[in-house]
């Protein structure tokens, strides 16, 4: 007899907790945003002053004439620690993250480290702010709490995509007087790069006018070849962004699965679907599509799919620790409220006795 525990843990259980107290903190701020430089100013002050936090900011941050020609903050600004993206690795050095802006702080901030990410903070200073619980009025007392271990957090699922790209090149051949020949035969090289995506991978057709014709793969089996302006692959917390936009569900980021939805379908019948967290999605062209396609991760490192190319579709190993202003449930459900406006009608009267006769 197999006996089946259904017990699901609870999500608002999963707790920050620190092994010892963080020393190092990352402020992430939205470029080029006037409106973020006196909160950013502020909290830096705070940190380093009152809290005696070790800040990391990015280079390019500092080189904001607001912020290098301020002569009082300078002083603050020389002990910072600074950091440039795609050189220098700072994944083993920040305990915990902060981000002032909208929801694409926190994407950046994904994109910055490609296994463990530290958990982050975000407070809600951009448009929509799905992903920033956090309002900035009472940033003091907040960031006390998470620094004492105090909060709440959410464990945002990522994708770890693989694309491999296959590289024609025509090999030169020499003949006995060493005359370079151009019509040489054709030689493939394989070039793989590797990507940690928060929200989605969209596949489009691009510039084209053309439909897209991209073959899906789930566990190594063609389910579908899917016709149209492309398709989506997307996490919970993606479901919530363009997907839903795209007509999908939208999935609590608890929820452990893969969410694939077309882009405006050449086809009646092509409704979104949900898989489960452990498979693997490949995504390649059709060997009949009449034009290339194009990718990009969460908005961002856009490329172009040749004949050969393949997108490989995992969930990682490591996800975001989102910390959160409440709990995970209620949070989310007042994002929903908040910012997509979700079931939001006017209330129907009320029936009298009186009106019950009629």
């Amino acid at each position: 007899i197999i006996h089946l525990s259904l017990c699901q843990p609870d999500p608002a259980s999963q707790r920050l907790t620190w092994n010892k107290p963080p020393k190092s903190v990352l402020v992430i701020k939205k470029i080029r945003d006037a409106s973020l430089l006196q909160p950013f100013k502020e909290l830096c002050i705070f940190l380093t002053e009152v809290k005696n936090m070790i800040v990391y900011v990015e280079k390019k941050v500092l080189e904001d004439p607001a912020i290098s020609d301020d002569e009082n903050f300078g002083a603050i600004t020389k002990k910072f620690c600074t950091f440039r993206e795609d050189l220098d690795d700072i994944s083993n050095r920040v305990d915990f993250i902060i981000c002032l802006g909208g929801d694409g702080t926190l994407l950046y901030a994904s994109s910055l480290f490609q296994e463990s990410v530290p958990p982050v903070m975000a407070f809600h200073l951009g448009s929509l702010g799905f992903l920033t619980p956090f309002k900035f009025d009472t940033y003091q007392s907040q960031v006390t709490q998470i620094i004492e271990g105090n909060a709440a957090i959410v464990l945002r699922s990522r994708l770890k995509v693989r694309v491999l790209k296959e590289n024609w090149e025509k090999k030169a051949r020499v003949d006995e007087k060493g005359i370079i020949l151009t019509n040489g035969d054709i030689e493939s090289s394989r070039k793989a790069l590797q990507y940690q995506v928060l929200n989605e991978v969209v596949v489009d057709r691009g510039p084209s006018s053309y439909l897209s014709n991209v073959d899906l793969f789930l566990d190594g089996h063609l389910i579908t070849t899917v016709q149209g302006d492309g398709v989506i692959v997307s996490t919970p917390t993606g479901s919530t962004a363009y997907a839903v936009a795209a007509g999908a569900s939208m999935i609590h980021p608890n929820v452990p699965a893969i969410m694939i939805t077309p882009i405006c379908p050449h086809s009646l019948s092509f409704r979104p679907i949900v898989v489960p967290a452990g498979v693997e999605l490949k995504i390649m062209l059709s060997c009949d599509a009449r034009n290339t396609a194009w990718v990009s991760f969460d908005g961002r490192k856009r490329q172009e799919i040749c004949h050969g190319d393949s997108i490989t579709i995992t969930t990682s190993c490591f996800p975001v620790p989102s910390i959160c202003f409440r709990d995970p449930v209620n949070d989310w459900f007042e994002s929903l409220a908040q910012c997509l406006h979700w079931n939001v009608r006017k209330k129907q009267n009320y029936l009298s006795s009186e009106d019950e006769e009629f």
